[in-house]
């Protein structure tokens, strides 16, 4: 199942946004994320894991691509992290989706699920 969030990143001075699609499908659990993201971003996955755990809910042991489009743009920091677990958690239907293209999320997550505020 696919979901759409849409989430934002700084380049310079200016802001632009950036869609995260998730993709969850068959095949060797496991979690790829595409689309020019640095090491925190890369970390990304193992937050997101333990922190929709810590909160009650499911992680898939599915196959799951996320894209962060426009993908010839670097993307930076921990901020993806939120829009990541909201594409997971409604791409798994554990969180309804209807809605998601009427915001822009931005946030890193702590391990108990927490959500942290980031620069920008």
């Amino acid at each position: 199942m696919l979901s759409t969030v849409n989430s934002g990143a700084v380049l310079g001075v200016d802001a632009y946004v950036v869609k995260v699609e998730v993709d969850i499908s068959s095949g060797l659990p496991g979690c790829t994320v595409v689309g020019l993201g640095d090491s925190a971003i890369q970390e990304s996955k193992e937050r997101v894991k333990s922190a929709a755990r810590n909160s009650g809910f499911a992680f898939p042991p599915m196959r799951i691509v996320v894209n962060l489009a426009p993908a010839d743009t670097r993307k930076a920091g921990p901020g993806f992290d939120l829009p990541i677990a909201v594409g997971i958690l409604a791409s798994t239907e554990q969180l309804s989706g209807e809605h998601l293209g009427d915001y822009l999320l931005v946030g890193e997550l702590s391990l108990d699920g927490g959500v942290r505020g980031v620069s920008g």
